[in-house]
């Protein structure tokens, strides 16, 4: 019998899937399985601890389709679960594989560094049962090569993290080499009924045609389940109004003339929620209906007139109007492709859409002297956006502002829409900075930078992650909003309290810090900011035109300066959770 060794199985595996690059932490369970990294043509991070491996992991998932860290049992696989329990919330598919001790050794309860002490090696595959979709423990030769495609099989399916417990003793284990001609089935394979699809999508088809003030709104779990080409087709065909949230930034690959950018309620345009409100039909693909996706749950869908369309089933209004009618056994992909296949656009009425007040606004700059100020700096920053950027945005000023920006076409926009971790987006910049690359080297992509807005609280909490991307040599622009705290904090509950603030780093000594040389091939530019023109100059630089070596621009705000609609948001959770 022709046979391989466990993990070069596995590894192999995660090529066939796509991945590139394996981030990480060595730890001494894991060492013998990171040998058969290189010589496999796939490439170490190496990352500078276990939780920024995680949303760097996260972060390559979100870009390139999978992701997968190593990290040593116990102590390794806790400080990265916080990372794996946010890429669940989110569905995020990560490969999480832990080096554990040898099997006879668990077997025997000897009191093992890296636990408790008592013997029992379970207990960490417990705590990670609760983030991850599935879990495989690889202690027998004769089912362990199964037992990875059933794991990676369901990461695609769901969409979400699984765990792979890699023993030392098996990590050379010989198995059968014969299922690699086998192929992982794609995401969106399920077995469905047919009919159901087809009477579904009728259903849908039906309202769509009755409705006289329809709005399609286009969220983030589009993306996660392989739809954007269907939701693309579908925005375009049916031509009704269509709106994203802020999670749902970057679906639609292309602009559309019936698109208008996102729907946030309340705290945005008056006119707009009001129309909004007043629709007969809101047909919701991939939704997320969190407080912070839905602007306090303000643009959630009145289950009255609301079709949401989800992995792999559908909500419609029911007989009881307050309540919705799900239909189980349809998948996303199939269920639209259906509903394309059947779409009579001639039924359609045509949807005149009222013309928004300010939507289309030309930007006011103040006078380039003045201090920079959020309500104005999204626009701002929106005019230097290129095609194909990958933008990231941390949680704070940084995702609520940067949801009212205009993207390009082929522009990629990661944010945290639920677990909301600060921190999570500089390490998942180095991660998506990684598939960039690897999706360049491979010919799958030719253009485009990877740009990060950061907070000062955020930056501070994940640091060690610009020295994963000096280290790998990325090409990133980071943006650090300086407003010298925790401003969401403020806003919500002590504007001048002292556990608000933060320690005033010199951000743009960074690079020096974690030990970057200046060299041509990699280029190091930091730059700070006070007023509109120092900031034209930063974003006119040719380096960080071009999105070459790294980049470093520190933003000075005043530490109460938010978005308006950040502000709004923060006032109604006060009153809710901290009253």
């Amino acid at each position: 019998m022709d046979t391989i060794a466990l993990t070069e199985y596995l590894f192999i595996r995660l090529r066939q899937l796509g991945l590139d690059t394996i981030h990480g932490v060595p730890g001494d369970y894991n060492l013998s399985a990171l040998d058969f990294i290189e010589p496999l043509g796939l490439r170490w991070a190496g990352n500078s601890n276990e939780l920024n491996a995680s949303y760097a992991a996260d972060g390559y998932a979100r870009v390139k389709g999978i992701g997968a860290l190593v990290t040593t049992s116990g102590v390794g696989e806790l400080s990265a679960i916080n990372g794996i329990a946010g890429a669940y919330a989110e569905r995020s598919p990560v490969v999480h594989i832990v080096g554990t001790p040898p099997v006879e050794i668990q077997a025997s309860g000897m009191c093992l560094h890296h636990t408790f002490g008592d013997g029992n090696f379970r207990r960490f595959a417990q705590m990670a049962e609760h983030v991850v979709v599935a879990h495989a423990n690889l202690t027998t030769v004769e089912t362990s090569a199964e037992e990875v495609d059933r794991v990676l099989t369901m990461c695609k399916l769901h969409s979400r993290p699984v765990y792979i417990e890699l023993p030392t003793n098996m990590v050379k284990a010989q198995v059968s080499r014969a299922r690699l001609e086998e192929v992982i089935p794609p995401a969106d394979t399920c077995v469905l009924n047919r009919e159901i699809v087809e009477t579904t999508s009728q259903a849908i088809l039906t309202r769509l045609y009755a409705a006289q003030q329809p709005m399609l709104l286009l969220d983030g779990f589009v993306s996660r389940y392989n739809a954007r080409a269907e939701a693309q087709e579908l925005a375009r065909a049916l031509g009704i109004p269509t709106y994203s949230t802020a999670f749902g930034r970057s679906v639609l690959e292309e602009p559309l003339p019936n698109f208008h950018g996102v729907y946030s309620g309340p705290t945005g345009n008056s006119k707009l929620h009001a129309w909004a409100q007043s629709c007969d039909l809101v047909l919701t693909l991939g939704p997320l209906f969190s407080d912070s996706n839905t602007f306090g749950f303000t643009t959630k869908p009145d289950p009255k007139v609301s079709i949401a369309i989800h992995r792999e089933h559908v909500e419609l209004p029911g007989s009881d109007p307050n309540r919705s009618e799900t239909i189980h056994g349809v998948s996303m992909n199939q269920l639209l492709r259906s509903i394309l296949n059947l779409l009579d656009t001639a039924q359609l009425l045509s949807v005149q859409h009222p013309a928004i007040a300010g939507q289309d606004v030309p930007l006011q700059i103040p006078s380039y002297d003045e201090p920079l100020k959020q309500q104005t700096l999204w626009d701002f920053l929106s005019q230097h956006l290129l095609p194909g950027d990958i933008v990231l945005a941390d949680t704070g000023t940084s995702s609520i502002g940067s949801s009212t920006m205009v993207l390009p076409p082929l522009c990629t926009y990661i944010t945290s829409p639920i677990w909301l971790s600060i921190g999570f987006a500089l390490p998942a910049t180095a991660g998506a900075a990684a598939a960039k690359r690897d999706l360049v080297l491979t010919g799958q992509a030719s253009r485009g930078r990877t740009i990060v807005f950061e907070g000062d609280g955020s930056f501070q909490m994940t640091a060690q992650s610009v020295s994963d991307m000096i280290r790998a040599r990325l090409d990133v622009i980071i943006i650090v909003l300086n407003n010298q705290g925790y401003t969401v904090e403020r806003w919500i509950h002590g504007m001048k309290a002292h556990y608000n603030d933060i320690m005033p780093w010199r951000y743009l000594q960074t690079a020096d810090y974690f030990g970057a040389v200046q060299d041509d091939s990699y280029p190091i530019l930091t730059q700070r900011a006070s007023n509109w023109r120092e900031l034209a100059q930063a974003l006119q630089a040719p380096q960080v035109v071009k999105g070459k070596g790294l980049t470093i621009v520190e933003l000075l705000l005043e530490e109460s300066d938010a978005p308006l609609p950040l502000q709004q948001m923060a006032g109604a959770a006060a009153k809710r959770f901290c009253t």
